[in-house]
């Protein structure tokens, strides 16, 4: 039987909360001890009464919750203060990202924590019911046209009126990887007329089923995704003819919603300053990647400006606005690897498993991910 506390999220801007009632109700059926922190899951909309129906206790003291636990279960990486309460040995599984953050790595691994990261779960069939990245991009896609929608001053669909008939806006979706196909599945719900852009061909069908047409930019770079499925950095030619041919598609456009990122790197630049200059006034920029440093060149994360009279918008954490359907996926997603994880009511560590080789970062004081042993 393991001890598994959730505590509560305190990073800006996060509502979103480890386990649901409902994850908290199977893992108690499964004879685990669980504790929620006080006031862990309101900003969910998940009351502690809740935790407690589902057979949780509910612990109100925060050094006691980490310091008691064999398995800490959280979205974002706890700060440093509270990775230095939880006993050597013990379990962390949160958002870690850990190629951007190697001196938290270091922390890790000098604390003896053992941890995962949702973030590192292989893209493969076999993990599509973990893959918690995948879960938090649906939402920011669907989130990002409903955005779009509420900045912009035009109607998205076509209107006939007495007053005579208003075409319908016009979206660009730069990125078609999960955010950006919901981001236009959303648009097209709403009557808007989308066009998208990626640079792996692949997705062209996966575009036109949902109803818009795929721009095509020729390439010389014939391999343009990771094994991961994720798009790989492009050449600084290919790059340039890019932005030449996207230039054209962004000046029809009144809606620009960006998506595009690179794991472990910064945000590739897609719409440059330029391009903004020759939007109609009025147009808007939705910008998915603004916290890792943009896809638009004058985006603020955080923040929404206007440009050369374009509005755009950078916004941050865009899943933990629909919190409460954000942690209840992302719940389902921790449940599916814990179902791989424990094996007779305990951790079990096969690192001969793609999944759990891949997702483990450090385990007793050493680095495990092959994808940090080769960077």
């Amino acid at each position: 039987m393991l001890h598994i506390a959730v505590p509560k999220e305190l990073a800006t801007h996060e509502k979103r909360v480890a386990l649901s009632p409902a994850a908290v109700s199977q893992l108690v059926k499964d004879e685990h001890q669980v504790s929620i922190e006080k006031g862990a899951g309101v900003a969910s909309n998940f009351l502690d009464q809740h935790y407690v129906d589902a057979g949780a206790t509910i612990i109100e003291n925060r050094e006691t919750l980490l310091a008691d636990a064999d398995l800490i279960l959280a979205v974002q990486t706890p700060e440093e203060e509270d990775l230095k309460k939880i006993k050597k040995g013990a379990t962390l599984i949160c958002f870690l990202w850990a190629l951007q953050h190697p001196e938290l790595v270091k922390t890790l691994q000098t604390l003896g924590i053992t941890a995962l990261g949702m973030d590192a779960i292989p893209r493969i069939s076999r993990a599509q019911n973990m893959d918690a990245l995948s879960s938090m991009s649906s939402i920011a896609g669907y989130k990002a046209a409903l955005m779009a929608a509420s900045e912009l001053d035009k109607y998205f669909p076509m209107m006939m009126t007495a007053a005579g008939t208003i075409p319908p806006s016009k979206a660009l979706i730069m990125g078609a990887g999960v955010a950006g196909l919901q981001a236009i599945a959303t648009c097209r719900k709403l009557g808007a007329v989308v066009e998208a852009y990626d640079v792996r061909p692949a997705v062209k069908e996966q575009v036109q089923s949902l109803g818009a047409s795929f721009v095509e930019v020729p390439l010389e770079d014939a391999d343009t995704e990771t094994k991961g499925g994720y798009a790989k950095e492009l050449s600084n030619d290919a790059q340039e003819r890019q932005r030449q041919v996207m230039h054209e598609h962004v000046k029809k456009s009144d809606i620009v919603i960006t998506t595009a990122l690179i794991p472990g790197k910064p945000a590739p630049l897609l719409v440059t300053e330029d391009m903004v200059k020759d939007m109609q006034a009025g147009s808007v920029i939705i910008d998915l990647a603004a916290e890792n440093g943009g896809n638009c060149e004058l985006t603020e994360a955080g923040k929404t400006v206007v440009k050369h009279d374009v509005k755009i918008v950078g916004p941050i954490n865009v899943p933990s606005q629909l919190s409460n359907h954000a942690s209840l996926l992302y719940a389902k997603n921790m449940q599916a690897l814990l179902k791989l994880l424990i094996k007779d009511g305990e951790l079990h560590f096969d690192l001969e498993d793609e999944i759990i080789l891949n997702t483990t970062i450090t385990k007793d004081g050493e680095v495990i991910s092959p994808v940090l042993k080769s960077n």
